[in-house]
Formats: structure tokens, sequence, C-alpha cells
């Protein structure tokens, strides 16, 4: 296990997008310590889901005040959210249906998986993972909390790490394509994206040459997108437009884009049907 804390300088550039479990293949696990605890603040209630969007591109683990303390296994993970005094954070607002998204990802963008972990009364977070391959990975958390002055504050901190053992040789990224298939399904993707503006995105879902339209709820959108940028890994957290109603979703989801960076992104998006939730795959290119 190794334990992450570091405190790199907030200002990232302002770029972020909203919308998220695949399989990785065995490795070994370390063994865990136990993190420190520290005096908490009474858990929070769930009040109205936040639909704001988080700001820089998650690769600082400290960002606004706050600090991603984490430690992790091949299997598992458990980490706080830390304020200024080096208190853990226990009061958190929903942000599509959550307290917390995790996201991992290894450094070639697979292994991608979305989790939503669990708070205990002294703030520590912790999940079980998928077993990771060895090699380097980076591990997002996705919040909505309120600082000092009760101003609420959307952030997304990571923190890299090694899963031990002898890496395979990186998976070149597949080049950029329009269109991906997953479980049966094709998903179409569209939209002229360029840095630093924000554009539509759009993705159409297909089964047998016929459109999708019982697309189930899944973290109350009709499906959660997530991008990562090739090389140094920048965040990417799509918003969809519309709400939902009922299971008859699509064939046709729009998201709000906005890349801070041009270059390769590998969106990874998630939709259920029959409660089966699929995870798709996809390179798209960004002017």
């Amino acid at each position: 296990m190794r334990t992450l804390r570091c405190a790199l300088p907030a200002a990232l550039l302002a770029a972020t997008l909203s919308a998220c479990a695949s399989s990785t293949t065995p490795a070994a696990s370390s063994a865990s310590t136990p993190m420190q605890s520290t005096p908490m603040q009474s858990a929070s209630s769930m009040p109205t889901m936040s639909m704001s969007m988080p700001s820089g591109t998650g690769l600082a683990s400290s960002s606004d005040g706050f600090t991603l303390v984490a430690s992790t296994t091949a299997s598992s993970i458990s980490f706080r959210i830390e304020d200024e005094m080096g208190m853990a954070v226990t009061s958190f607002q929903p942000d599509q249906t959550k307290l917390m998204h995790l996201y991992i990802v290894r450094s070639d963008l697979t292994g991608y998986q979305h989790v939503h972990p669990t708070m205990a009364a002294d703030g520590t977070w912790s999940a079980k993972l998928a077993t990771m391959q060895p090699g380097t990975y980076r591990a997002y958390a996705s919040f909505v909390t309120a600082d000092s002055s009760g101003s609420t504050v959307d952030l997304v901190l990571s923190s890299q790490f090694t899963v031990p053992g002898t890496p395979s040789a990186a998976t070149p990224l597949p080049a950029a394509a329009t269109s991906t298939s997953v479980d049966g399904y094709t998903v179409t993707v569209s939209g002229e994206l360029m840095s630093g503006m924000e554009h539509a995105l759009t993705a159409t879902i297909s089964k047998n040459g016929m459109p999708v339209t019982d697309l189930q709820p899944y973290l109350d959108t009709y499906a959660h997108l997530t991008a990562f940028h090739e090389g140094d890994m920048a965040f990417a957290h799509l918003h969809p437009q519309g709400t939902v109603n009922g299971d008859h979703g699509g064939p046709t989801l729009t998201f709000d884009a906005t890349m801070a960076a041009s270059g390769n992104y590998r969106l990874f998006l998630q939709f259920q049907t029959g409660g089966v939730l699929h995870t798709a795959a996809i390179t798209v290119h960004v002017g």
C-alpha cells in the first residue's frame, strides 16, 4: 500500500463537464495500513441534488482549502477530504444522487472504474475496487461541500498511486472514432469539440441497427459521461442536458462539453438497460 499526500498548486485551467465500472485482470494486492482519524464534524443529511460543474482539471490533490489524503491497495481504497486545519470533512452535498463519486484509471487510460464509496463517522471514505493490474494509476474524488464561509465548493481532487508488480506494456490509445460497441449496443458520438469553448456533444445508442429507447435512469440521468485527456490525464466531467422521465430514455443524449486542452480524450459513457449497467469507451479528438 502507498499512502499519498501532497499539496499541489490550486490554479489550474477551468474546464469541466458532467456524466461514468469496467473490469481489470487480477494482480497481487498489497497490505493495508489503517489511516489515522481526526476530530470530525457531524455527517450531513441529503439536500437537493447538485448539478453544478466542478472547477479545474482534477490533477491537484489540494484546491480551495481542501486536500485529498488517500491510501490504496490493488483492490481497495480509503481516503479523507481534509480542510485547511487537517480536519476531515464530513458534510457533503449530493451530486447526481451521490455524496461522492470516485474514478480510477491507469496512466494509459485503461482499467477505468467509477464507484461510490461509503463514509464512516470519522470522515473516512472507503470502497472495494475491481482488482487492478500493476502500474501507475490516478484516483479522482468528485464532491460538493461548503468552505469556511459557507459557500458551495464543487471540486475534483486526485492522487497518483502505483499498484506493485511488473506492469504490462502500456495499451496504445485507440484512434479517435465516431462509434464504439459494448454488450451488443452501438454508441455513436458527434459534435465539433474545440478546446476552451463549450459545445454540445451527442451520443446516440442503437442495437441491431434499431434506436434504443428503453434507457433507465442512472444517477438521475440517462447516461453518465466522463473523459480523460491523453498524456496528462486531465479530468473532464460532462453534464447531461434534460431530465429523466421513466424507463424510456434515448436514443440520443446531449451533453454540455468544455474541454480545457486540445488533443485526444478517452470517453467513458455509462448507461443502463434492463437493470444492467453498460460502460462504453471511445476516443474523441478536440481541436
